[in-house]
């Protein structure tokens, strides 16, 4: 018998229909099965919805648009033939017959220029796609770029807040101004935890009391804090700032799409911090990189919490779906996501590798939120080199073939014209910014993570420095420059706007969200391809062996105990119960560095070869496919 839906469509409308997207009500078990296009001519013409897991049956909802009189409208058409019911269902605007009995089920539609559909821009948007990199500032990326173009607030000509060459730090008696033209990579990272950004932005010997206030901000310590950590040899490197022609991929997005020259970091610290922010419009108190005692009593928790769920949490229980995706391309330390971090993320079963982003948009994709993470590199020494993040010492250039890559990924797709994607930085990295950060609302959410998360009493009551961001959809003019204040909070308030959801904290409560960048009825053309990098000069050194003395080193408070956390999170998701006592107190003895990256890399290696196999990939697709 056949479980299947098939729409009889008749399209009466001037202009033909465009298929945009297939949203199954079960993942993987009903399949779109249709033509790209429903032509004009007043002839009914067939869509299959297929049902190719037995015993379930089809159900999913098929969307179509169609510029009609200068205005884009959406059309959707929902079907259900279940096999354990005698009754069929279907509903969508010009639905005229179905037979309520009997399968398959046979869906009668027509529809005119009288037939309504969604018009508004916004309302189209159906995927949201964030792409976040690693530890750069605005002016070290853009603030050289010379970009100019219309305001989207006053529909003014305008420019970038960057730089002109006047702006300088001064340490030890000598003045040290911005400069054009950066490495590509550099010879260590710059330091930018919590007491490094104090420094950067209010001065040698500023201190902060706990519960604030933060104190007066000049920016003029960048300089001194980079020496400080190790950059005596050359203090202008910190103050070096690209030039369009070294990262032509970002720039060509920024001046096709819309470059936002006012977007902060949520709170002037380190990279685990921030990207909470993105996740979950909070850090959960988490002032500082974490440490292994840490994140240990996180898994009495089962993961990094929140009082009010992390926006996964939110879209879970909203019914949207969601995907992770990961740097599988590069070291194998560098593969886990930071999002692994979080309660309720199922790495086996939410995170998928990016070798396989491309494709997968060329399918069914049902997902309404796309996170993505870079490669992170090499964590041996703290280097990070040889990922796709951008990080400080790795090259650059990896970072652009990422954004790229994702661009054209989603611009080339079936669901191009029902995207937004936002590619943005966690955090500054310690690089130079002329900008002072703005106050903040605090984002008034309780401690629910043990393990004194909250080590400097700070209160988020402060934005981070700048970094740089880009909102890209066909609904955004070209080459719009927009100043209006956001941070990472921003990326949760604009999902929770598009999609009817409700504000997780105070602080994206009271972000703005992109959605009024979409301002178009009608997408408009845009480029199928970006600019190719530029060629490295100088292609950044692969992490060495980690010697005996670094090796010997304490963990401290890292980024490399936080990817630890993830792995630990992956070991005992992988495990029996009775096993956790066991797995917790081995990671609670990894002291030394050499100790953390040992397990670091066995645990990873293994997650790659479960989820990057054939059994692995079939065992993701049935899980995914039955979970949401």
């Amino acid at each position: 018998m056949d479980f299947g839906v098939y729409f009889q469509i008749t399209n009466g409308l001037p202009v033909p229909l465009s298929f945009s997207r297939f949203v199954p009500s079960v993942d993987g078990c009903c399949t779109y099965d249709g033509p790209a296009t429903i032509p004009n001519d007043n002839h009914p013409h067939q869509v299959h919805l297929d049902d190719p897991c037995s015993g379930i049956g089809a159900e999913g909802t098929a969307y179509f648009t169609a510029l009609v009189d200068g205005t884009v409208r959406e059309y959707a058409w929902h079907g259900n033939c279940p096999v354990w019911s005698a009754t069929n269902t279907a509903d969508g605007p010009g639905v005229t017959t179905f037979n309520d009995g009997g399968h398959p089920l046979t869906v009668t539609v027509a529809i005119d220029a009288s037939t309504p559909g969604w018009s508004v821009a916004e309302r189209l948007i159906h995927h949201v796609f964030v792409l976040m990199l690693e530890n750069r500032s605005f002016d070290h990326m853009l603030g050289f770029s010379g970009i100019t173009g219309t305001d989207p607030a006053t529909h003014e000509q305008t420019a970038v807040n960057g730089l002109d060459g006047t702006q300088e730090n001064s340490y030890g008696g000598a003045s040290y101004p911005v400069t054009a033209g950066a490495d590509d990579s550099m010879p260590f990272d710059p330091a930018h935890e919590f007491p490094d950004v104090l420094v950067q932005l209010s001065g040698a010997g500023a201190t902060y009391q706990p519960g604030g206030p933060y104190p007066s901000i000049d920016n003029s310590g960048f300089v001194d804090n980079y020496v400080k950590a190790g950059g005596k040899a050359n203090p202008a490197e910190i103050m070096k700032c690209f030039t369009p022609s070294e990262l032509p991929v970002l720039n060509a997005l920024a001046r096709y799409f819309a470059v936002c020259d006012n977007w902060s970091a949520s709170m002037p610290g380190p990279t685990f911090p921030n990207r909470l922010f993105a996740m979950a419009g909070s850090s959960g108190g988490l002032d500082r990189s974490p440490s292994t005692a840490q994140l240990v009593k996180w898994e009495t928790v089962q993961g990094f919490t929140f009082e009010h769920g992390s926006l996964f949490d939110a879209l879970t229980a909203n019914q949207h779906t969601w995907r992770i995706y990961r740097g599988d391309c590069g070291p194998v330390s560098g593969s886990l996501p930071s999002a692994g971090a979080l309660k309720n993320v199922q790495l086996a079963l939410d995170v998928r590798g990016y070798s396989r982003f491309a494709s997968d948009l060329q399918g069914n994709y049902p997902y309404e939120f796309t996170w993505i993470e870079p490669n992170y590199g090499s964590a041996v020494d703290d280097t990070y080199r040889g990922g796709t993040s951008q990080h400080p010492v790795d090259d650059v250039t990896a970072g652009e073939q990422l954004i790229k890559d994702t661009y054209e990924a989603i611009r080339n797709s079936p669901i191009w014209q029902s995207s937004v994607l936002i590619v943005t930085w966690d955090e500054h990295g310690g690089f130079y910014d002329h900008v002072a950060p703005a106050a903040a609302v605090e984002p008034g959410d309780k401690i629910t993570t043990p393990g004194d998360v909250n080590q400097f009493g700070f209160v988020f009551d402060r934005y981070g420095v700048r970094v740089p961001a880009v909102v890209v959809s066909p609904f955004i003019e070209a080459n719009l420059v927009d100043h209006r204040a956001y941070d990472h909070a921003s990326i949760p308030a604009t999902v929770e706007r598009l999609f009817g959801l409700g504000a997780l904290t105070q602080r994206d409560a009271h972000a703005a969200d992109v959605t009024p960048l979409l301002t178009r009825s009608t997408p408009r053309d845009t480029p199928t391809h970006l600019p190719n990098p530029a060629v490295s000069a100088k292609p950044a050194a692969l992490a060495a062996p980690l010697s005996a003395a670094s090796a010997a080193e304490p963990v401290g408070h890292s980024n490399l105990a936080g990817f630890v956390h993830v792995a630990l999170r992956i070991h005992l998701q992988m495990t029996l119960p009775e096993e956790h006592p066991a797995i917790l107190a081995h990671v609670a003895a990894l002291t030394t560095r050499g100790d953390a990256l040992a397990y670091l890399e066995d645990i990873a290696s293994k997650f790659n070869e479960t989820t990057d196999s054939p059994v692995g990939s079939a065992r993701e697709e049935q899980r995914n496919g039955t979970r949401r």
